[in-house]
């Protein structure tokens, strides 16, 4: 989950709100440099953080804050694995294009970890094949196939841009990331709260996108069950961002 401070406790937001956020993002670009399979595609960004179950896990960090998954250690290497091979595998359940590109972000956010343990070298190895064989059933070029990963990637970020709650002060333009035609885009938020792209690929020249957050009030937990029980009972707020042509 995301977790921001406020002047009463946290603002939560779940990593399926935000996956729904990166969703509704992909849905505005531009049509005609859209990439291919398109509405797949957009499944695979609302679904890549379905293997987060927050209310399964320990959540708490040891002051008993809620806990940022930025700050989520990687101790339990052999659940960890198990976690990502069901991802894979119940991705798969939705077609093999969202597979192959979950599969990919599997890759992209692990590979780094290889030789770490035999489990996850024996993971990654599986989700290389699978991806070159998937490539080949589809009779999609790797270059096309990258170019939507890219897509996927930039949704991904800029809907953590917003809901980590990154957007700089004083109309300061932050990179995003490249884009799936390896463009670069910056985001800025004007002085009056609407938001600006550059260079803009949305199809619409202004749009609204939100996420629902838990509005806590309570700054401290004794348990993950206290925290997941709080969370269940918090107040929804809705938080919205309008982007705009400049």
């Amino acid at each position: 989950m995301i977790v921001n401070a406020t002047p009463n406790g946290w603002e939560v937001i779940y990593h399926r709100a935000h996956a729904l956020l990166a969703a509704q993002l992909a849905g505005q670009w531009r049509r005609k440099d859209a990439p291919v399979r398109l509405y797949e595609t957009i499944a695979a960004i609302s679904h890549h953080d379905d293997l987060e179950k927050e209310w399964e896990e320990d959540i708490l960090t040891e002051a008993g804050a809620p806990k940022d998954f930025m700050l989520s250690s990687n101790a339990d290497v052999d659940a960890g694995v198990q976690k990502l091979a069901d991802l894979a595998k119940n991705a798969l359940y939705r077609g093999r294009w969202v597979a192959l590109l979950i599969s990919m972000h599997i890759s992209r956010l692990n590979e780094g970890s290889r030789g770490k343990g035999s489990k996850l070298d024996k993971l990654l190895d599986e989700q290389l094949q699978n991806q070159q064989r998937w490539r080949k059933e589809l009779g999609i070029e790797k270059e096309e196939v990258d170019a939507a990963y890219a897509f996927m990637q930039w949704c991904d970020r800029l809907s953590l841009i917003l809901c980590q709650q990154e957007l700089p002060d004083d109309e300061r333009f932050l990179e995003i990331s490249k884009g799936p035609e390896g463009e670069r885009y910056d985001i800025m938020q004007r002085s009056d709260n609407l938001v600006v792209v550059k260079p803009w690929p949305f199809q619409n020249d202004k749009f609204t996108v939100n996420v629902e957050a838990c509005d806590l009030s309570q700054v401290k937990f004794d348990s993950s069950a206290q925290l997941t029980q709080a969370l269940q009972k918090a107040p929804i707020k809705v938080l919205e961002w309008t982007f705009v042509k400049s």
